[in-house]
């Protein structure tokens, strides 16, 4: 015998389901401010950066940020090393990208603009890539070969 769903349950269990997946679909359009943080050193310069370490987070990274602090930025961590490529999708702020090897040398950088689909690569293969604000690391004269350091790159 074939147990039979009332009307009513069903339609309890599809609104159940739509209301889960507009939660989601909300969600993804908010900023993630509650990454674990870290601090790095570039030179005399302290930056607090925001890391992403999941696919996850690494796929929303700086989404949907109107704001953010001037020497704050996110690093992103990736299990192992690969060209790494960026764009710029439903990020509202400019950026410059820092590919960076396990040692915290910087390969290369690239200036990425707001809301761009243009992909940005690294060099050669990275584990890490720090994202600050446009001009951030050109303000402070870093640029290709600079070595960053910090718990990331300690003992490497």
């Amino acid at each position: 015998m074939r147990k039979m769903t009332p009307p009513n349950a069903m339609k309890f269990t599809l609104a159940s389901v739509l209301m889960f997946v507009s939660t989601i679909a909300l969600a993804q359009d908010v900023p993630q401010l509650d990454l674990p943080r870290t601090t790095l050193k570039a030179g005399m310069h302290l930056i607090q950066a925001q890391v992403a370490s999941t696919p996850q987070q690494r796929a929303v990274g700086l989404m949907h940020r109107a704001d953010m602090p001037a020497n704050e930025g996110m690093l992103f961590v990736f299990e192992q090393a690969a060209v790494q490529c960026f764009w710029m999708k439903n990020t509202l702020l400019p950026l410059t990208a820092a590919f960076v090897q396990d040692d915290g040398t910087v390969v290369n950088l690239a200036d990425m603009q707001p809301q761009s689909l243009d992909s940005h690569c690294s060099a050669r293969p990275v584990r890490y890539v720090l994202e600050m604000h446009q001009g951030w690391f050109a303000k402070r004269g870093i640029q290709n070969g600079f070595k960053l350091s910090g718990p990331p790159f300690a003992g490497r």
